[in-house]
């Protein structure tokens, strides 16, 4: 059987919340065995986005200024958000808007490889519903720069995955924050 068939995500660890004022802010570190500029291509690539991302990219997202569309994968309805780059220094942080929120992603040299850092401004109802899902897209990140391509885990198909659903219970109790997802 392939990895695809054998992967379940590992425990809730790596993140913490963040309020400022009314702004709620998702963290989570991982560290990956890749180097910096490995892990910036896959960031910034619309093809290597497509094999990871909860995204898709209609051109590279590593110009600061750049007006890109990025459009939902898996979702019921698709949505195509206008997204605007707003800092890209290759190969350490990565900052753009999507869904009238901001990602960001610092990538910090490690003795074995790199640490990624991403700073998600999110509702504070989807934050353990957000955490879950980056978990497991960074899972499949890591997973594809090594070589070991396990697919895409996106959208209504990764939330009906009990890898998810046992990750989302966890980063609720971690952060306390309610399990319902209304």
């Amino acid at each position: 059987m392939s990895t695809q068939e054998h992967y379940s995500p590992g425990p809730a660890i790596g993140a913490r919340i963040h309020k400022v004022g009314e702004t709620w802010t998702l963290v989570l570190v991982r560290e990956l065995s890749h180097t910096r500029e490995h892990v910036w291509s896959a960031l910034t690539d619309p093809a290597q986005l497509r094999e990871w991302a909860p995204f898709d990219a209609d051109q590279s997202l590593a110009t600061a200024g750049a007006s890109v569309q990025l459009t939902t994968v898996g979702a019921p309805q698709t949505l195509v958000s206008e997204s605007t780059v707003t800092r890209a220094d290759a190969p350490s942080v990565l900052e753009f808007t999507w869904g009238g929120g901001t990602l960001r992603w610092e990538l910090d040299a490690i003795t074995r490889g790199t640490r990624l850092t991403l700073w998600h401004n999110i509702n504070r109802q989807y934050i353990a519903m957000g955490a879950a899902g980056w978990h497991m897209c960074l899972d499949v990140l890591d997973h594809l720069l090594g070589g070991d391509a396990i697919g895409r885990r996106v959208g209504m198909g990764m939330m009906t995955d009990p890898g998810w659903q046992r990750l989302r219970a966890e980063y609720a109790k971690l952060f306390e924050l309610e399990t319902s997802t209304s």
